[in-house]
C-alpha cells in the first residue's frame, strides 16, 4: 500500500518509495509496477501525475484526480510557483550554501538553463579509508531546484564535485562500491521531503511532508546525522 500524505476531491499526494517508477518511460526502462497503476488500484479511481521523481528518488509525489485540475497544477509547476525541497547526502563537505547555475542537456540533446539552491544542514567524518584519505567526509543538505530538469540535482551535485551518495549514473562509483562492500548499502540518498503549493481550487497554501525511509535512516545512523526532523 502506498502511503497517502494528502487527499481531497481534487488532488492526492503520496510518499513514493525508492525504486518505484512513476509511469512507463523510454528512458527509465520497464518495470512490473508503476506508481500510477498502484495508486489507481488503491483508491479506485484514475489519477494524473503532475510531476515526476526519478525511480530511485523517494518522497512527495503529487497527482490530480481530474484533467482540469491537472492543467492548473501543471501551470503552477511550469511558472515555478511550486517549492520543492529535497534531502541529500553528498560526498565531501560542501559550502554552507550555494546557488548552482549550470545549464544541462536534456534527453533530446537540448541545452536548458538549470538552477539549484542548497544549504548544508550537517557534516560527518567517519573512519572509512577512501583512496589516499584515511577518513571519508559527507554533508547532509537541503536542496531546492528552481528549475525542473531531468536528473537536475544529481547532475548539479556531480558538477560541483559533491555527488549524491549511492547515485550510479551521476555519482562516484568507487564510493558507492565502498559503501556496498562495507555496509551492504546501495541506497541513493535523495529524498523529496517537502512540496509547497497553492491549492488549485481554494488557493490555500498547502505544505506536504514525506518522511525518509529506513534505508535513508540507516545511512544517517552510520554518519551520525540527526534525521529526527525528517523521520
Amino acid at each position: 500500500m502506498l502511503e497517502i500524505l494528502y487527499r481531497d476531491e481534487h488532488i492526492i499526494a503520496i510518499n513514493k518509495p525508492s525504486g518505484l517508477l512513476v509511469h512507463k518511460s523510454f528512458y527509465a526502462g520497464e518495470a512490473d509496477t508503476y506508481a500510477i497503476q498502484e495508486l489507481k488500484k488503491q483508491i479506485g479511481q484514475k489519477v494524473y501525475p503532475v510531476h515526476r521523481l526519478d525511480r530511485k528518488t523517494s518522497g512527495v509525489l503529487l497527482f490530480t484526480l481530474d484533467k482540469d485540475t491537472l492543467r492548473i497544477m501543471s501551470d503552477q509547476f511550469a511558472s515555478r510557483e511550486v517549492e520543492k525541497k529535497y534531502l541529500a547526502i553528498l560526498r565531501g563537505w560542501t559550502k554552507e550554501e550555494e546557488t548552482i547555475d549550470y545549464d544541462l542537456v536534456n534527453e533530446n540533446e537540448v541545452k536548458q538553463n538549470a538552477v539549484t539552491y542548497y544549504r548544508r544542514l550537517q557534516t560527518s567524518e567517519i573512519d572509512l579509508p577512501f583512496l589516499k584519505h584515511q577518513t571519508s567526509r559527507y554533508s547532509l543538505v537541503e536542496a531546492i531546484p528552481e528549475t525542473g530538469r531531468f536528473h537536475q540535482l544529481r547532475k548539479h551535485f556531480k558538477h560541483i564535485l559533491h555527488p549524491i551518495l549511492g547515485c550510479r549514473k551521476h555519482g562516484c562509483n568507487k564510493q558507492n562500491k565502498l559503501w556496498l562492500q562495507t555496509f551492504e548499502i546501495s541506497k541513493m540518498t535523495l529524498h523529496a521531503h517537502q512540496l509547497i503549493f497553492n491549492h488549485p481550487v481554494s488557493n490555500e497554501r498547502i505544505t506536504v511532508n514525506a518522511t525518509i525511509d529506513e534505508e535513508f535512516k540507516k545511512v544517517g545512523d552510520i554518519l551520525k546525522f540527526d534525521l529526527s526532523a525528517y523521520s
